[in-house]
């Protein structure tokens, strides 16, 4: 079936307020259409970029939550508050998080069913390090994260894979065309295992390795490569835009 693509920008830990919000209104300027876009900001910009955007169809996202609800869990952000702010969209499995942050997958499980049951759309990060992949343990690494998800979940439309080979994000290097899709197919037939066929070929599964302008076309040519988590290329307008029109 046809899935319309996502592309969302993950500025991670930069910008300023004021850079935060011009980034945000350029983009909501030069928005294609027959795309969704989304971005993620820090989440002390978050109100800011929810303002700059509120009239325009860039969806809001945050890079994080906290699986509670409330309480005393000093610097943590729950679910609720991003709601309160209109964020749509959460990332849970960051590859900083779990391998720079140190996040299990205890705790990655807990956040993903945390986002999704409060009726947001949940972002999964997925993918392999260079030494998993040299090893031949690609399609097992995914899995065990995939596995992080339940069959619970039954919303497709509020449930996106990003495969981010780790090997592949912040250091020029890049999974080929076909690399990427072998991947993205995989983790569609292992869904269709976890849940069924139909609800796999619904769900749309994102690249997330250093997707530029220069390579988007083909990457996003791919028939199961739904769309792009976008890291530095994110960080200016033009090149996110170049990234989201290639996707039309």
């Amino acid at each position: 079936m046809a899935r319309t693509k996502f592309v969302a920008g993950n500025w991670k830990m930069n910008t300023d307020k004021a850079s935060a919000v011009r980034l945000a209104q350029h983009v909501a300027a030069g928005l294609p259409a027959g795309i969704e876009v989304g971005i993620a900001p820090p989440f002390v910009y978050l109100d800011a970029v929810a303002q700059a955007i509120a009239s325009s169809a860039v969806l809001l996202g945050a890079q994080d939550a906290y699986f509670e609800k409330n309480g005393a869990f000093t610097g943590e952000i729950s679910v609720e508050m991003l709601k309160d702010l209109n964020v749509k969209f959460v990332l849970t499995g960051h590859s900083e998080r779990r391998h720079v942050l140190g996040e299990s997958s205890a705790v990655i499980e807990k956040k993903a069913h945390a986002i999704y049951a409060a009726g947001l759309t949940l972002v999964h990060c997925v993918g392999e390090k260079l030494e998993q992949r040299d090893a031949g343990q690609t399609f097992s690494i995914v899995q065990q994260q995939l596995e992080e998800l339940s069959d619970s979940m039954q919303d497709p439309q509020r449930l996106v894979i990003a495969y981010e080979p780790v090997w592949a994000i912040g250091t020029g290097r890049n999974a080929t065309d076909a690399q990427a899709q072998e991947v993205h197919a995989y983790i569609r037939s292992a869904m269709a295992k976890l849940w069924n066929p139909d609800f796999a070929d619904r769900v749309r599964i994102q690249y997330g390795g250093s997707m530029k302008p220069e390579n988007a076309k083909g990457l996003l040519g791919q028939p199961d490569v739904d769309g792009g988590l976008i890291g530095g290329a994110s960080l200016k307008a033009e090149s996110f835009l170049a990234i989201a029109k290639a996707g039309v």
